[in-house]
């Protein structure tokens, strides 16, 4: 029984102290996989994606309007992470942004930046503040670390837990957890974020698009279009769902409106 407890109270104080902070808006989250650890499958994951899916050149005209906004996106999150003692946070990313043929109005970042926007989306950013709102949000799932935080649940839950530590990147399990989350090996690789990591997410785009240049104040309308493409299709009820509802997500941005304006520079 003493040995239970022990180990019992050593798994308590590794979780606890496997937290982290996520930048701006201050949440403590599980953190039990490092950037070494989780990059080198989301690399993986990333290149295995563009190579079974149609990239965009970029010679097309959608192309380099993206990676336009992307890269200033981008240029401002670093600079931002770089001076207020957060570098350790993006150690090993390699940015990267591409434009994949498809319908779904859908875009993604993964973990270490790798981003790709689907040109289904494209009709509903319309502006390059649209496009900021959208990159500007999938970024931040980046940088709050939304995917390592699931898949160290995901372990927990598993009871894949880190007492000894694992490298993961080695362990077929992790690595599977992994590609679950992400769906490698099928169409989407898309992270099934909780409403509660989709709202963190919405807060700091809002203020990245607002730290690179573009109103923060647009992403209103970009929703707005977002709620207009979905047309009168059943939608599940909030709580079955891993996306806030349109009503909520737009009311919360408003929200989020003031301390995002405190960032813009024109």
């Amino acid at each position: 029984m003493k040995k239970y407890f022990a180990v019992f109270g050593l798994s308590i104080a590794l979780l606890f102290n496997s937290c982290s902070t996520v930048p701006l808006s201050g949440r403590s989250r599980l953190n039990l996989v490092s950037n070494a650890q989780v990059l080198p499958m989301a690399f993986q994951a990333y290149s295995q994606f563009l190579g079974e899916n149609k990239v965009l050149p970029t010679s097309n005209a959608e192309t380099r309007r993206v990676k336009t906004v992307g890269n200033k996106l981008i240029a401002a999150v670093t600079s931002y992470m770089n001076s207020h003692n957060y570098a350790n946070l993006i150690e090993g990313y390699k940015w990267e942004v591409n434009v994949v043929q498809n319908n779904e109005k859908n875009a993604w970042c993964m973990p270490g930046g790798k981003i790709v926007v689907y040109t289904g989306i494209l009709s509903v950013t319309q502006t390059d503040a649209g496009l900021a709102t959208v990159l500007g949000h999938e970024i931040a799932h980046a940088i709050a670390g939304h995917s390592a935080e699931r898949m160290s649940q995901q372990m927990v839950a598993q009871g894949l837990g880190t007492i000894g530590g694992v490298a993961l990147s080695k362990d077929p399990k992790a690595q599977s957890v992994f590609n679950t989350l992400y769906g490698v090996g099928t169409p989407l690789a898309m992270l099934s974020f909780s409403r509660g990591q989709e709202l963190e997410a919405d807060h700091l785009g809002l203020i990245f698009m607002a730290m690179a240049g573009y109103n923060p104040a647009d992403a209103v309308s970009f929703w707005q279009r977002m709620e207009a493409a979905a047309g009168n299709g059943q939608k599940p009820p909030e709580f079955l769902s891993t996306h806030p509802s349109d009503a909520r997500r737009i009311s919360e941005i408003k929200g989020y409106l003031p301390e995002a304006r405190k960032y813009y520079r024109k």
